[in-house]
């Protein structure tokens, strides 16, 4: 048991006092003669009344309770551990090729935001790239400016930039790991969109952005949506990372593989300390049976010095 006002316990010495006085002082025997009567000394009606009149010092007590602010620990919680998760999306002139009924551009971003909904709470940002990088969308939990990117950037509008025509996954990789170890918190995580080969994953710089995104706790998914083969340094990023490549062929396919995504990357629980609240259920039921109970003693428990 514990308050955050311990000094105002010091004002219990009232009603302490006003105990005290009531059960030791004298007075309050009334002897009624009868005639060839046998008087007793009246000692229950004595307590009784005794108790009764020491229902407003305990009742004095609790208010002092009260306000010394009980407190109690509330029972440990459970809490969602957020997870970063970085959208690096290929926007090169390759992602215009025709997959199902639109683009593998189209197909893409449709399926990232169905993503949006199995992973709600989490953070999300998103990347374009292509011989730059784009940081379009800063990590956030409101994602609907996700949502409403794809008109913007598609590789089809007459508006695109054209130094986003190439596709340098390396470039982009690193990017997306300076935006995710700028969080502190949370588990991370990079889903990696493309359709083509990286000149810049070259001579053992897969293995070293591989390494770095590992030391940094960053797991990267990759989404190979093209026919051609998986190229083998995406293959080497996404194993040593602890992360895994996919080939989808057709618009369901690629929502599965997001879908299995979410299924593999699972949300964790963490248990939270118990934090000190406010206890003042017991005290104020306490006062309330207390004062009702004087006012009902009142009504006969009580001395009559006629």
């Amino acid at each position: 048991m514990s308050f955050s006002h311990p000094w105002v316990l010091l004002f219990l010495i009232v009603p302490i006092a006003l105990l005290v006085w009531i059960w030791r002082r004298d007075g309050g025997h009334v002897v009624l003669p009868f005639d060839h009567g046998v008087q007793t000394r009246g000692r229950a009606w004595g307590t009784l009344v005794n108790l009764a009149q020491s229902l407003p010092a305990l009742i004095l007590a609790v208010v002092v309770l009260i306000l010394a602010g009980p407190q109690q620990l509330s029972a440990p919680k459970t809490r969602r551990v957020l997870t970063n998760i970085e959208f690096c999306v290929d926007v090169s002139g390759s992602m215009t090729a025709s997959f199902g009924e639109g683009t593998r551009y189209d197909a893409s971003m449709a399926a990232i935001n169905k993503f949006l909904d199995y992973r709600e709470g989490d953070a999300f940002g998103l990347t374009f790239f292509g011989n730059e990088v784009l940081h379009w969308v800063p990590l956030t939990t409101d994602v609907s400016a996700i949502k409403c990117a794809p008109p913007f950037m598609d590789p089809m509008s007459p508006g695109h930039p054209h130094w986003l025509g190439g596709t340098e996954i390396g470039k982009a990789l690193r990017a997306c790991r300076e935006v995710l170890i700028s969080r502190e918190q949370g588990d991370r995580m990079i889903v990696l969109v493309s359709d083509g080969y990286s000149f810049d994953l070259g001579n053992g710089q897969d293995v070293e952005i591989a390494e770095k995104l590992k030391a940094d706790g960053i797991v990267v998914y990759a989404i190979h949506i093209a026919a051609s083969e998986v190229p083998g340094p995406v293959v080497n990023i996404t194993g040593l990372t602890g992360g895994e490549v996919f080939e989808p062929e057709s618009p369901q396919a690629l929502e599965t593989v997001f879908k299995h995504i979410d299924d593999m990357q699972e949300t964790r629980l963490e248990r939270t300390a118990a934090e000190s609240m406010d206890n003042f259920y017991p005290y104020s039921l306490a006062g309330l049976i207390l004062l009702g109970s004087s006012t009902l003693s009142l009504f006969g428990l009580r001395f009559t010095p006629w």
